[in-house]
């Protein structure tokens, strides 16, 4: 099994689960995910379906010992985990993943998320901010909108998340 550089950005994240009774290892439901979403799938069962067509690549960089968790069991788990915790080893991973150079353009915008009202009422809608790298084609980084508040307060926050001297930085007004 090769040394896995991706496993030190996201060691740090705690395991929510009872330990007796755990049966896939959290970093390998993790990197599941992430080789999964960034492969295009876009729900739980997609990731699952990925699992299964390409578990002989996923093995060889984690020994998903048990085979695929089903989909529900990897919902379960990516729910439960500490979303800061995430979205900051994420983070860290993505900067290192891919440096600015001078010139490059960040594109900062806030979305509702599909699909993140109440279905009763269609309110309670989660908004992001994020920053896209173009040249990249990732996102650097993501700050939620104060449900109060409007994505101008949110800039301030994803802006010390990133590391962009040099670079020119669009806003969607």
């Amino acid at each position: 099994m090769p040394d896995i550089q991706l496993f030190k950005y996201f060691e740090s994240i705690a395991d929510p689960r009872q330990q007796g009774k755990v049966v896939h290892k959290l970093f390998d439901i993790i990197f599941l995910a992430v080789s999964a979403v960034i492969s295009g799938c876009q729900g739980w069962e997609d990731i699952e379906d990925f699992g299964h067509d390409r578990l002989d690549w996923l093995r060889k960089y984690v020994p998903l010992e048990q085979g695929i968790p089903r989909h529900d069991t990897i919902a379960r788990v990516m729910s439960r985990i500490d979303m800061t915790q995430f979205q900051d080893s994420f983070s860290s991973w993505m900067k290192d993943c891919s440096k600015l150079t001078q010139g490059d353009v960040v594109a900062i915008d806030g979305k509702r998320l599909k699909g993140s009202f109440n279905q009763s009422d269609r309110r309670d809608a989660l908004y992001m901010v994020s920053a896209f790298a173009c040249e990249n084609g990732v996102v650097l980084a993501q700050c939620p909108v104060d449900k109060k508040s409007n994505e101008i307060t949110a800039l301030p926050e994803l802006l010390e998340l990133l590391e962009i001297k040099g670079c020119l930085v669009t806003i969607d007004a």
